[in-house]
């Protein structure tokens, strides 16, 4: 048996430094609010209804607009008496150009709330088009600082229920939208608490119909979100904001977060594999979209750091890879796959500040951490979770998926404006930090 029991205070409150000097002393906890079951999509009319919706955008892509539950979500709606008006023209890997079509099919046809089915691709150009329709702006105004003005939402927006169908992003609670900004050919996004939609319906019978290459990309990502947030540095160590008002998404490491990420990194550990390789394993899919809520939840109130920044850049600058398993057409990192390759590389360096921690998330995922020494906390958690990308057919690195030496220069300048992630991050990450992490990414097996 590779699991072991769990270290003595693994469930219990974080153990955290005292609070640094000019450092903030508390953190906040946010989410939104969340229904999780099978068959729970039937409640959308309700629910829509019980938000005051009468004239309801209805988000989707070509792909989901052709499976059972959409029309399952769209007759609910018309059921509770709503009009719906329905968009799916949403691109895979939005775009800065496809988040302002979606708006101004919003400003067109003005409804007075969003429900949004599908990934995260759906759920994010939902919250863009909310954003965007209800706020109009020059689109860089509200996109995170450096890139864009980093401006705050000037209030709330219409409401939104996400009913995410892949078990990956956690986008359906968090209050963040991410995209492909063409014009630097690298991801960048918009955080606010205004974004995170108001309500939640996770359905785990969504997954059934998933590729287990979607299903291995994906969890890939969840798994990524609990290990980001729990080696994040740790809220204690962030500047205390202006004003409590203030305080950011991304708070760093706490208790709270801590909570849903060791719960996360268990159940991936248990049932991504199993998720992956037999679609009718119905209860490995379901654990898998209940991790995803959890890691969701936790990376909300926490943050992701380098390996989340690094694949906005992998992501971008993609040339001609096309993974199985997803649309034919244009050529596409997934996500969830875009961040894993850089993961190894990035908790081999972190581990110097906390290695605690890494040992605790390695321990969580199944590695066998006994004997192991602080010195080894990078490699044993870097083994793991290689060992889980092998396990479910992930490339090996960044040559994987089409890039070599003579792409990390690249790489690396489109990696380093995402300054709001790479500053969760424990330890710095300067442009050489970034080099040198991309070069040892290239390959691992």
């Amino acid at each position: 048996m590779r699991r072991q029991p769990a270290l003595e205070d693994a469930m219990g409150c974080c153990h955290y430094h005292p609070v640094g000097e000019g450092c903030d002393n508390a953190f906040t906890v946010d989410t939104s609010r969340v229904t999780f079951g099978r068959g729970c999509l039937a409640e959308v009319g309700d629910r829509a209804r019980a938000l005051g919706m009468k004239r309801v955008a209805l988000f989707s892509d070509a792909r989901v607009a052709r499976l059972p539950f959409f029309e399952k979500v769209r007759q609910s709606l018309l059921a509770a008496g709503l009009d719906v008006v329905v968009y799916t023209d949403v691109h895979i890997e939005p775009t800065d150009q496809s988040f302002l079509a979606a708006a101004r099919f919003a400003t067109e046809v003005q409804p007075d709330g969003y429900v949004s089915l599908g990934g995260g691709s759906v759920i994010d150009t939902c919250k863009g088009a909310n954003l965007y329709a209800t706020y109009p702006a020059d689109f860089l105004t509200y996109v995170n600082a450096p890139v864009g003005a980093g401006k705050p939402v000037p209030g709330p927006l219409k409401p939104h229920i996400a009913c995410p169908t892949t078990s990956g992003t956690g986008s359906e609670v968090t209050g963040i939208t991410i995209f492909d900004l063409l014009s630097i050919s690298a991801k960048t996004g918009i955080a606010s608490p205004a974004l995170r939609p108001t309500e939640a319906l996770i359905d785990p019978d969504c997954t059934t119909s998933l590729p287990g290459e979607v299903v291995a990309a994906s969890g890939l990502d969840v798994l990524s979100h609990a290990l980001e947030s729990y080696t994040a540095r740790p809220y204690v160590r962030r500047p205390a904001p202006a004003r409590p008002s203030l305080r950011p998404m991304s708070q760093g490491a706490n208790p709270w977060s801590d909570l849903g990420c060791r719960e996360a990194l268990r159940l991936m550990g248990l049932y991504l594999e199993r998720a992956v390789k037999d679609a009718s394993d119905s209860e490995a899919r379901e654990q898998t979209m209940w991790a995803a809520t959890l890691a969701g939840i936790a990376f909300g109130n926490a943050g992701v750091h380098a390996p989340h920044g690094m694949a906005y850049a992998v992501a971008g600058l993609v040339r001609d890879f096309r993974p199985s398993g997803y649309p034919d057409g244009e050529p596409l990192v997934p996500h969830g796959m875009a961040v894993i390759v850089n993961a190894p590389a990035v908790f081999r360096y972190t581990a110097e500040v906390s290695p605690e921690r890494h040992l605790e998330a390695a321990q969580g995922l199944g590695a066998d951490t006994r004997g192991a020494t602080p010195k080894d906390a990078g490699e044993v958690l870097a083994r793991e979770v290689i060992r889980i990308m092998r396990a479910v057919g992930m490339p090996n690195g960044l040559g994987g998926v089409g890039y070599t030496e003579a792409d990390v220069a690249a790489l690396t300048e489109g990696a380093f404006p995402q300054q709001r992630l790479l500053q969760n991050a424990p330890r710095e990450m300067s442009r050489p930090v970034l080099t040198d992490l991309f070069r040892h990414a290239l390959s691992y097996w």
